[in-house]
């Protein structure tokens, strides 16, 4: 028997759930904040074709829920909210459409501020933004900050040094094979990353436009077909498209001592998947601790942004990941664990703050 809706969000620690619906523009989104003890619910706005109803509000409940871990590990002001809209990104995309969901957005009066995601962009928010402030990652000639995806993917890359100084003794990519799983806006910008430290770049991916874009522009990336992933020996798996994508079956044949990557949710199950990877010497970054960057960068745009600033603070992702590394060492707990940890006291400690003001 599934889970009722309330249910869901009583297991998860949900605060809202908001169904928006438009039938002349076609819209059908789910808005998910999740906690707003550290300030208004920032999240990205996500366009997909789900399966079913069901499956894009359980996937909007868990992006909400990692907003919020990843906003109070990154010492931001801001709770974790998230958006879905459920459709062929192809097909329904429209003025009406952004407009109409930037309405509701607005009804929510601040308590969740939405931004790109996947199969959003700049373009998109700026539609958004006719019809309500409560947005970020407008583009940069509206006074914004525009594609947050350079930002998220300098974060993943500098977790992934701080992982591979855990692993290695130093932080050199240079010679690591690295897989990217998926090359979308963040795989793209990663790869090349990747190959200016001189790693060895494999891509994957079920868009065969973006691997042609990305094998074009790097000519030294090698295509492994999705099926074969890991079947292969690498240094580094890099999941950076959707969700889930380590569970029983990947770690079973997984030939990697890292995983770092930009994709929310990379565990099936974060209860056991993360002792899994224990049990078999992989060392897991956080995907909410290292994909951090691009909500550090639309945040910026809350206050005044400044480039160099936000730079400076995605750049402590490296760090973090040390220290994540460090207490989950020593309290004998799986990463993912010791981020949630790090990321709930701080949640705590606010509160406490508030509750006494």
């Amino acid at each position: 028997m599934q889970s009722s809706v309330f249910d869901l969000m009583q297991q998860m620690g949900h605060e809202q759930l908001v169904f928006c619906h438009d039938p002349y523009s076609g819209l059908n989104a789910i808005i998910a904040i999740h906690n707003t003890t550290l300030g208004p619910a920032l999240g990205g706005t996500r366009l997909w074709n789900y399966n079913s109803h069901q499956d894009a509000i359980v996937d909007a409940l868990r992006l909400s829920r990692g907003m919020t871990y990843k906003a109070a590990i990154s010492g931001l002001n801001l709770g974790g909210g998230k958006a879905v809209i459920i459709g062929d990104a192809a097909k329904v995309k429209s003025e009406g459409l952004w407009r109409r969901y930037g309405k509701f957005v607005d009804s929510l009066n601040g308590k969740y501020i939405t931004a790109e995601d996947v199969n959003t962009s700049a373009r998109d928010m700026e539609y958004i933004s006719l019809e309500t402030q409560h947005v970020t990652g407008v583009p940069e000639y509206m006074g914004g900050s525009g594609d947050p995806s350079p930002f998220t993917a300098y974060g993943v890359f500098v977790g992934m040094k701080a992982s591979a100084k855990k692993v290695w003794g130093n932080d050199s990519l240079s010679g690591k094979k690295v897989l990217v799983q998926g090359v979308g806006h963040v795989g793209h910008y990663l790869v090349g990353h990747l190959i200016e430290a001189g790693a060895k770049v494999y891509i994957s991916d079920i868009n065969e436009t973006k691997i042609k874009e990305t094998v074009e522009k790097y000519r030294s990336v090698e295509v492994v077909e999705g099926s074969k992933i890991f079947d292969m020996e690498m240094d580094i798996y890099a999941p950076c498209a959707l969700g889930a994508t380590v569970n029983d079956e990947s770690i079973a044949k997984l030939k990697a001592p890292i995983i770092a990557g930009a994709a929310n949710n990379q565990l099936a199950d974060e209860n056991i998947h993360g002792p899994a990877l224990v049990q078999k010497g992989i060392v897991y970054a956080p995907d909410f601790l290292i994909n951090a960057g691009g909500l550090i960068n639309v945040s910026a745009e809350l206050d005044g942004y400044n480039r160099e600033r936000v730079m400076g603070n995605v750049e402590k992702i490296y760090d973090r990941t040390l220290e994540i590394y460090n207490l989950a060492e020593k309290e004998n707990i799986h990463n993912q664990a010791a981020a949630m940890r790090l990321a709930e006291n701080r949640l705590a400690a606010i509160a406490s703050v508030k509750s006494r003001l």
